[in-house]
C-alpha cells in the first residue's frame, strides 16, 4: 500500500516538477556580531564567561581545562583519555549511576571528552537547573573518586576501541601521517600499544590529574537562557576555591616533516587511502582567513576543485575532502580520500594538478563568490546555538585572539580577492613539500609508481 501511494504521488507530481523554475541565487551571509557576554577572573586563576543567548529554556555549560593528550609522556598514550573516563565515574558521594540520574532529572546530559589539547566537561540542562549542574561538575573535577573497581573495565573498553580503530585504513593513514609530520612530539603519538594500556594504574591516573588539572588551566562557559545572578553565585561558591594547579603550558612544536611518499601494504585492498599535506599557518597569522577560503575552493567543500575533479569527473573516489587541522602551536593542511586502487597514482596526479593550477591561475570572481558565500554561511550557522557560541569563544581563548576575529570574519572572508587565493595557494599549499601517505595494495600501487617514473614523473 505504501508503495502504491508513493508511486501515485510521484506520478501526479511530474508536471509540477517539470514546470519548476530555477531557484534564485543565494545571497551573501550577513555580518556576525558576537552576543554580549560577561567575563570574570578569580583569584585562583579560573575564568568564567556567561552569554545570554536564544529563547529556548535551556542552558549549555562547558568547563574546559587546557590539558589533553599533548601532556602525555611517550609511554602514556591515551592516559589522558583514561583519566577523563575515570572522572566520569563520579565522586565519593555520587557514582556514575547517581550522576546520570541527577542530570537526567535536570532534563539534560553530562559529557566528558578528551582531545589533543583540552578536556571538556559539559552538558545542556533546563534553565532552572544551570546552577545545580555547575555545582555537580565542580564536584566532579575537585573530588573525583577514581574508583579502582572500574579501571579494568575502562581499560578493556579502550583496548577494544584500539583494535577497532587500528583496523581502519583511515586510522592507519592518520597515524602514519601524524608521525611523519610531528615525529616525537605528542601530536605525533596517535595510538598506544595494548601493553601501554595494560600498564595504566589508578595511581597513574591520579598523578596525571594532579599534574594537569586545576583552576589556572580552566574556563567555564555558560550560554543560553539562565538566571545570571544564580549562575554567577554557583560558579563563585563551587569553583573559586578550586586548587590553582599548574599554569597553562604546551610543549613547543618544532617541525621537520618527512617530505616523501609512505606506502603501507594492505594486500588485495580494493581502495587506497590517501593523505597528502603539510604544515601551514595557525589562526594567529594574518593570512589565515585567506587560507580558509583557499582550502574551501581547493578541496574543502562539496563543489571544490579537487572534489569535482576526482569524484565528479573521474569517479576515482566517493568522499574526498581537504581541511585545516589546528593544534595549539601548529596547523596542517591535508587532502584525504579513499581511491579505487588502480587509480591511486592518477588521483595523486590530479590533486597535484589542481593545486598547481590554482597557484598559476586565479579563480574567477564568480567561482570565488560561491565559495565565499559557502564559507561565510557555514560560519554563521555554527553560531546559531549556545554550544556553537561556546565553541567559537573557546577557539578565541585557545589561540589568544580577541573578539574582532569573530566580529570581522564574514567581512574578511568577502575581502579575499581571486589574486589573494592564488597567492595563498602558492605560498602555503606546496605539493612538492608535502608528506604523502598511502594505505593500500603495495604491489598494485608500486606498479603505478614505476610506470610514472618511466614517464619521468617524480614522486
Amino acid at each position: 500500500m505504501i508503495y502504491i501511494i508513493t508511486a501515485f504521488c510521484i506520478a501526479i507530481a511530474q508536471p509540477a516538477i517539470a514546470q519548476k523554475q530555477t531557484p534564485p541565487a543565494g545571497g551573501k551571509a550577513k555580518d556576525f556580531k558576537l552576543p554580549a557576554k560577561k567575563t570574570q577572573s578569580y583569584a585562583n586563576g579560573l575564568k568564567s564567561t556567561t552569554i545570554p543567548y536564544g529563547i529556548i529554556p535551556k542552558a549549555t555549560i562547558s568547563l574546559i581545562i587546557k590539558t589533553g593528550n599533548v601532556h602525555e609522556g611517550p609511554n602514556q598514550v591515551w592516559l589522558a583519555d583514561l583519566t577523563g573516563r575515570m572522572l566520569r565515574e563520579g565522586t565519593a558521594n555520587a557514582d556514575f549511576a547517581a550522576l546520570s540520574k541527577k542530570v537526567a532529572m535536570m532534563g539534560g546530559s553530562l559529557n566528558v571528552s578528551v582531545g589533543p589539547t583540552q578536556t571538556t566537561i559539559s552538558g545542556s540542562v533546563l534553565s532552572e537547573y544551570a546552577p545545580e549542574f555547575i555545582r555537580l561538575i565542580s564536584g566532579l573535577v575537585q573530588q573525583p573518586a577514581f574508583p579502582a573497581s572500574e579501571i579494568e573495565r575502562l581499560k578493556g573498553n579502550m583496548k577494544r576501541q584500539l583494535v577497532t580503530q587500528k583496523a581502519s585504513p583511515q586510522s592507519q593513514a592518520q597515524e602514519q601521517f601524524m608521525q611523519a609530520i610531528y615525529k616525537d612530539h605528542p601530536y605525533g603519538r596517535i595510538y598506544p600499544t595494548e601493553e601501554m594500556i595494560n600498564s595504566y594504574t589508578v595511581d597513574m591516573v591520579k598523578d596525571f590529574y594532579e599534574k594537569n588539572f586545576g583552576a589556572r588551566r580552566s574556563v567555564i562557559y555558560v550560554a543560553g537562557k539562565f538566571d545570571e545572578s544564580a549562575v554567577a553565585s554557583a560558579i563563585n561558591s563551587s569553583l573559586s576555591k578550586w586548587k590553582e594547579g599548574p599554569e597553562v603550558s604546551y610543549p613547543p612544536v618544532n617541525l621537520s616533516p618527512v617530505v616523501d611518499t609512505l606506502l603501507v601494504d594492505r594486500k588485495g585492498a580494493p581502495q587506497t587511502t590517501l593523505m597528502v599535506g603539510m604544515p601551514v599557518i595557525t589562526p594567529t597569522n594574518k593570512d589565515y582567513v585567506p587560507l580558509l577560503v583557499t582550502n574551501s575552493l581547493l578541496g574543502g567543500s562539496f563543489g571544490s576543485r579537487i572534489t569535482s575533479n576526482i569524484r565528479e569527473n573521474k569517479g576515482y573516489t566517493y568522499s574526498p575532502f581537504s581541511t585545516i587541522q589546528n593544534r595549539k602551536g601548529s596547523a596542517l593542511w591535508f587532502e584525504q580520500a579513499d581511491i579505487t586502487s588502480e587509480h591511486t597514482v592518477d588521483a595523486l596526479n590530479e590533486i597535484e594538478k589542481e593545486i598547481k593550477r590554482l597557484q598559476m591561475e586565479a579563480p574567477t570572481k564568480e567561482e570565488l563568490a560561491g565559495i565565499q558565500n559557502y564559507e561565510a554561511g557555514i560560519f554563521v550557522l555554527q553560531n546559531s546555538t549556545p554550544n556553537g557560541i561556546i565553541g567559537q569563544l573557546n577557539f578565541l581563548d585557545l589561540y589568544g585572539l580577541d573578539d574582532s576575529y569573530l566580529n570581522n570574519l564574514v567581512k574578511n572572508i568577502y575581502a579575499v580577492t581571486p589574486e589573494k587565493v592564488s597567492e595563498t595557494a602558492k605560498k602555503y599549499v606546496q605539493y612538492d613539500k608535502m608528506t604523502k601517505v598511502m594505505i593500500g595494495d603495495k604491489e598494485a600501487v608500486q606498479q603505478q609508481i614505476e610506470k610514472q617514473k618511466a614517464m619521468k614523473k617524480t614522486f
